[in-house]
């Protein structure tokens, strides 16, 4: 929220990654891979496509720009008007309440069942030219067959991207649509000759993050570089298994 209100402030201006890390994480020493995962979660959320941004757009070199259009807050004009308003919001924040009590119950019934169960969600190509996703794509095939040689663990299908493209899915959704326990996620940057992936592992349930890393390698031969990063995410989840 604090990364979309900063865009919101600067509509239609680029902000930099600096001025992200400054405003959005102030006091709080994180690197980069903190906005770039952020923008990532929240295009998701909005269900925008990076390559023809209807929120967010990435300005190669330079930072992220948000694009969709921005209006001021409209006060309510009387006061029936500011009651109507404050009893909807109330409505809304019990109703939110209880969905969110629902959801921690019922997870904490349901997760033991399908506690080895896990999905790989198409790896994100964040790179400013964006002309990685072949390699993005061939990670999470990767990890995908790796995570099946592990034993007791039930691992989804891949997905296909264009089945997500446009759509907004969160990953409850996922976890919920796939009947999985656990959802893993990843990028792909490049700066120079090096790349570098990021790759999160999270419950279905409540999408808080239970292991995150990232891997830079020299963007050398490809299939190696593939290999080596999804054996050692394999590894590292493992021990959650």
């Amino acid at each position: 929220m604090r990364l979309l209100l900063c865009l919101a402030e600067h509509a239609g201006e680029v902000v930099s990654i600096e001025e992200l890390l400054d405003q959005v994480w102030p006091g709080v020493t994180v690197t980069q891979d903190s906005v770039y995962q952020s923008v990532t979660s929240l295009r998701r959320l909005l269900g925008d496509d990076p390559k023809q941004p209807a929120y967010i757009a990435t300005v190669p070199r330079l930072g992220y720009r948000l694009v969709a259009s921005v209006s001021p807050w409209s006060e309510p004009r009387n006061a029936a008007s500011l009651l109507i308003a404050a009893a909807t919001l109330v409505v809304l924040c019990l109703a939110g309440v209880g969905v969110l009590m629902f959801r921690s119950n019922n997870s904490n019934r349901a997760a033991p069942l399908q506690a080895k169960s896990i999905a790989v969600l198409p790896f994100q190509d964040l790179t400013e030219e964006m002309n990685q996703e072949p390699f993005a794509d061939g990670m999470t095939v990767e990890l995908i067959d790796r995570l099946s040689k592990v034993p007791g663990l039930r691992v989804h299908a891949p997905m296909s991207p264009a089945k997500l493209k446009g759509k907004h899915f969160s990953v409850i959704d996922m976890a919920k649509m796939l009947e999985v326990a656990y959802v893993v996620d990843g990028s792909v940057r490049k700066s120079g000759g090096r790349l570098r992936v990021a790759a999160r592992l999270l419950r279905g349930d409540n999408e808080s993050v239970v292991w995150s890393n990232t891997y830079d390698r020299p963007a050398g031969d490809i299939l190696t570089v593939q290999d080596d990063i999804a054996g050692a995410v394999t590894r590292a989840l493992a021990r959650f298994y």
